[in-house]
Order: structure tokens, then C-alpha cells, then sequence
């Protein structure tokens, strides 16, 4: 069986937990978009593997690792993540391919996002300054890109190299009063970098329908969250790449329909970092206090995310546009001690009520939450692992926004081990 776990609301769901538990049964895990901007944590163990490239899968020993086209690569931080790895005795010789469509970051594209963040005041966007924007936006112009291919020809490369710096430096040099490139050291640091991964590079595409072809288990993981996609999520505050579920078939070159189950990734409340609308939003004691029983500070740049109640219009819109055939509920056992939990049900826009998610940011910064309130609980939830021995407000919590978003909520993480995960279709 082919899946698809992919995150239902601004990112930081907890995805690589569940991918890593469902990587158990898969032959091969799939990331299919993003860049080092991601940020998946699964802890093993008591051990804790911070992951931002490499697929969540990448612990589990026996299992095959693709990094498919739709992925942007920043080749420094992939090779820390591989040594770090192999340090803790889990290597990925012979089990990991790097698409050789797949665009690389570069030292000028994090520079580029740094500077124009910068340049934009009190209209920043609120990036991760990773170099992802930039690197696609490199893509899709088409004659300053570099992918993981052109680490087979060094020589070529060079080239290549050398005349997009020295077109960024004009342009950066213009633009920003910014120090040109160091071409050289541009040149040297790369070629060292792709000497050392070019052995993985390969045509992920054909090995995929190669597996699809052998029934093998194929479990796809989205980066960040649906609420971020580029089409479909709140623009211009979201990230570069199609992080819903949409984006598998670009990402990684296979159909939708080779995929047999999708799962959606949502917290138990809501989190967003950085800038943006975010309607349900606790900037309170309420807010304060999920953020740390949660932990909720950013994998990927320890920012604090902001944090707020369950949006379940949000996570609704998130299953139409994702095909989504059940969720997974992570952090529940986060919001116990509250007296009472709010759920959002619907918005009011300009004086008329919806439950429909309006993803323009400009038109849902001005929306107002209308709230479910139901009691909360004080039991510890850490040890449970049935759905009949939680609590019966922790169940109607559940149940409740069930029913508001329309799609069954089949697994609930209720700490951060590998085993602390009540199963309700077991």
C-alpha cells in the first residue's frame, strides 16, 4: 500500500513522528518537496533526530530513502544530517537517492533571502533566511538554476557557477549596496560538496514507477504544512513549493492515483511561525501556556510559534484540497489542565457566516473565529493506549471536531515516543 502523510495546517504537525512509525511497514519513503526549511523530529528511544532534508524514514535501517525532484537541496546541511547519522550508527549507503532533477541551494540564494527580508521593513515575509524562495525562484526562471545533476560534469558546473555569480553580484551589488560573490570559493566549496553526494544522484522518477511496478510500500512525506502551499494556502505568507498533498505528482513525478491513503497531520490546537493571518490565535496566558507544555519553538530556527485553538475550518479546507482520508491528531495530551477548550467552527466575514476557508491573506486577516466551547481535562494521557480509556472529555474533544471536519480521526500521538500513539482502527 502506497501513502501519503502530509500536514493539515501551518506546518510543524509532528509528521516525522508518524512517518517514521508507518516507515515500520514501507519499502521506500518519499519526501517530494521543500528544503531545509523543514524541520521533522522523531525521537527514538529517548534519542531525539532532528531532520530537515533527509526523509523522516531515513532512521528506520532497512528502509530506502528518495529525495525526489520536487525537493530543493542544500548540499551542506544534507551531508551534516548524513554524518550525524552515521555517527549514531545509522548510514545510508546504498539506500538513499537524491534526484538529479532536483534544484540545489547555494550560498547566494541564502544571501538573496536574507537581504530582501531585510530590505522589506514591516512587510517581511517571515522566511526561515534558507534560501528556498530564491532557489525556486532560480528554478522556475530557468537560466541560473542548478540541480543535482550537474554535479556529474565539475567542469561544466564550474562554468555555471561562475556566470550566475557574477550576475547575482551585479544585481546584489545594485539592489542592496551587498559585497559581490567570491566566485572562487563559490566554485571550490561546491565541487567539494557534490563529490561527495554525486554517488547518490540518480533518475528517482524511473525507480519509483519501477517500485510502484514491483508493489512496493511507498510512503510519501510532505514538508511544512497545507496552509503554506504556494497555490493554495495563505499567499503570500507561505512557503515556495506545494507542501499539501497536490504537490506529490510534480514533486515526484507519480500520479495521485498510485497513492491509496492519504493522512493528514493536525496538532490538537493550532501553531503558526512567522508572519501571517492566523485567526484563531491565543497572543494571551492561553497562548503562552500551550507554547510550553508543547515545546512549540521552531526545529528549524528555535523561533517560538505562535499558538492558538483548534481552527477547524482551517483543517476542513486543508482535506478538500488534499483528498484526505483520515487524520492523525498529535499533541493531545498538551492541552490537559485547561477548564475548558475552544474549537473554531466557522468564520464571520463581513457580517455573514462561513465555514469555508478564505486562503487570500488579505481577506483573512479581517475574519472572525466563531467557537465550539467544550470542558477540557486534567488527566495525564501519557500511558493510554486505548481510545476507550481517555477520558470521556478528551473523546468528545476528539469526536467534536470529527464531526466538524468531516474525515475520521484514526491515530492520536499523546507524547513525543514512537509508541505513545492510540490506534482507534486497531
Amino acid at each position: 500500500m502506497n501513502i501519503c502523510v502530509v500536514g493539515l495546517q501551518w506546518g510543524d504537525e509532528g509528521k516525522g513522528k508518524i512517518v517514521d512509525i508507518l516507515a515500520e511497514s514501507s519499502d521506500i519513503v518519499v519526501r517530494y518537496g521543500g528544503g531545509a526549511n523543514a524541520g521533522h523530529t522523531v525521537v527514538v528511544a529517548g534519542q531525539k533526530f532532528a531532520l530537515h532534508i533527509l526523509p523522516s524514514g531515513s532512521v528506520r535501517p532497512g528502509v530506502d530513502c528518495v529525495i525526489a525532484n520536487g525537493v530543493v537541496v542544500d548540499p551542506e546541511v544534507l551531508l551534516t544530517e548524513i554524518d550525524q547519522l552515521a555517527a549514531r550508527g545509522i548510514t545510508l549507503a546504498g539506500r538513499l537517492r537524491i534526484s538529479e532533477n532536483a534544484h540545489v541551494v547555494l550560498d547566494y540564494h541564502k544571501l538573496e533571502d536574507r537581504l530582501r527580508e531585510e530590505s522589506l521593513g514591516n512587510r517581511k515575509i517571515g522566511t526561515t533566511a534558507r534560501g528556498i524562495g530564491p532557489c525556486y525562484a532560480d528554478k522556475v526562471g530557468r537560466t541560473n538554476a542548478v540541480r543535482m545533476g550537474d554535479f556529474r560534469d565539475p567542469a561544466a558546473l564550474a562554468d555555471k557557477l561562475r556566470t550566475i555569480a557574477d550576475y547575482k553580484s551585479k544585481l546584489f551589488t545594485a539592489l542592496y549596496v551587498a559585497e559581490p560573490i567570491d566566485d572562487d570559493a563559490l566554485v571550490e566549496k561546491y565541487l567539494a560538496l557534490g563529490a561527495k553526494l554525486v554517488g547518490f544522484v540518480c533518475d528517482t522518477t524511473q525507480y519509483l514507477h519501477e517500485a510502484i511496478d514491483a508493489k512496493k510500500n511507498i510512503l510519501f512525506e510532505g514538508a511544512q504544512g497545507s496552509l503554506l502551499d504556494i497555490d493554495h494556502g495563505t499567499y503570500p505568507f507561505v512557503t515556495s513549493s506545494n507542501s499539501s498533498a497536490l504537490g506529490i505528482s510534480p514533486g515526484c513525478g507519480v500520479p495521485a492515483r498510485h497513492v491509496h491513503r492519504f493522512i493528514g497531520l493536525v496538532k490538537a490546537y493550532a501553531t503558526r511561525v512567522g508572519s501571517g493571518p492566523f485567526p484563531s490565535e491565543q497572543d494571551n496566558a492561553i497562548g503562552q501556556r500551550i507554547r510550553e507544555r508543547g515545546h512549540e519553538y521552531g526545529t528549524t530556527t528555535g523561533r517560538p510559534r505562535r499558538c492558538g485553538w483548534f481552527d477547524a475550518v482551517a483543517v476542513k479546507y486543508s482535506t478538500r484540497i488534499g483528498g484526505i482520508d483520515e487524520i492523525a491528531m498529535m499533541h493531545l495530551d498538551t492541552l490537559a489542565g485547561f477548564p475548558e477548550l475552544k474549537i473554531c467552527r466557522a468564520y464571520r466575514i463581513d457580517g455573514i457566516e462561513t465555514d469555508f476557508f478564505p486562503s487570500d491573506a488579505r481577506r483573512l486577516q479581517s475574519v472572525e473565529c466563531i467557537y465550539d466551547t467544550v470542558p477540557g481535562w486534567n488527566e495525564d494521557l501519557s500511558a493510554i493506549r486505548r481510545f476507550e480509556d481517555l477520558p470521556e472529555t478528551t473523546r468528545n474533544y476528539v469526536r467534536k471536531i470529527e464531526s466538524i471536519v468531516g474525515v475520521p480521526i484514526s491515530m492520536l500521538g499523546i507524547g513525543p515516543q514512537r509508541d505513545q500513539v492510540i490506534f482507534r482502527n486497531r
